[in-house]
């Protein structure tokens, strides 16, 4: 089976690495994750990763510190959850390299989109931390921006839910689950499928976005494949 997307770029929550631990990291968890990402590698996707770090820290919960100083800490610990997800990905089989967007040689690359683009040549898995290296930025937002760069097909945000709805299906049990929407409607109904720098990032390069289940790790591995999986955000016309 041929996979429907030839590169694509998969955005990993702090939170989905600390698995039932709420924090830190959860080895077991992230190996399954890594398995799935082994398939995908296998079938011929070109995959990069983009790191949150709130298993971590969290920069806006930080009471009065101030908000850059607070976003760098934020970075360093997305840092911290690429060299992890690098090395679970070693461990299953998966050549990988981390890149990142503050300056630290001795542990990582600096980010260099070429030298992504080599990686994906060789069949590596590119993992990008620190986010922009800016400030006020999300995770969300440097995945849309590297998944622009990289000419990704598509972005995968795996989260904790099945895809997107019009309200928390954890606190609604009338919540509507949408298979389909437009950025446009993202963007008018304030549904929370990225901040909105990043959807509007994502529309203006045309770049869709599947938002699907991470408790089922295969989901990524389907995503790639083109199973009907989650909800898919995309351009209208």
């Amino acid at each position: 089976m041929e996979p429907k997307y030839k590169r694509v770029l998969l955005k990993l929550s702090g939170e989905a690495l600390a698995g039932d631990k709420k924090t830190g990291l959860d080895y077991d968890v992230m190996t399954t994750y890594a398995q799935a990402i082994k398939k995908c590698v296998d079938a011929g996707v070109e995959v990069a990763i983009v790191v949150g770090g709130g298993n971590f820290w969290r920069g806006r919960s930080s009471g009065a510190m101030d908000r850059t100083r607070a976003d760098h800490i934020g970075m360093l610990a997305t840092a911290m959850n690429a060299l992890a997800v690098a090395d679970v990905l070693e461990n299953v089989g998966v050549e990988a390299r981390v890149q990142t967007a503050i300056t630290m040689r001795q542990v990582a690359e600096p980010y260099i989109r070429g030298k992504a683009l080599r990686h994906f040549e060789k069949g590596r898995v590119v993992i990008f931390g620190c986010g922009t290296g800016n400030p006020f930025f999300s995770t969300d937002t440097a995945a849309s921006l590297r998944a622009a760069e990289i000419e990704a097909d598509i972005i995968l945000k795996a989260t904790m839910v099945d895809g997107v709805y019009d309200k928390d299906p954890h606190k609604y049990d009338d919540a509507k689950k949408y298979d389909s929407l437009t950025f446009t409607e993202v963007l008018a109904k304030g549904l929370q499928v990225m901040d909105s720098t990043a959807a509007a990032m994502c529309k203006d390069n045309n770049i869709p976005i599947l938002v699907f289940d991470l408790a089922r790790p295969d989901n990524i591995y389907d995503a790639c494949m083109g199973k009907p999986v989650g909800t898919i955000v995309y351009n209208g016309n």
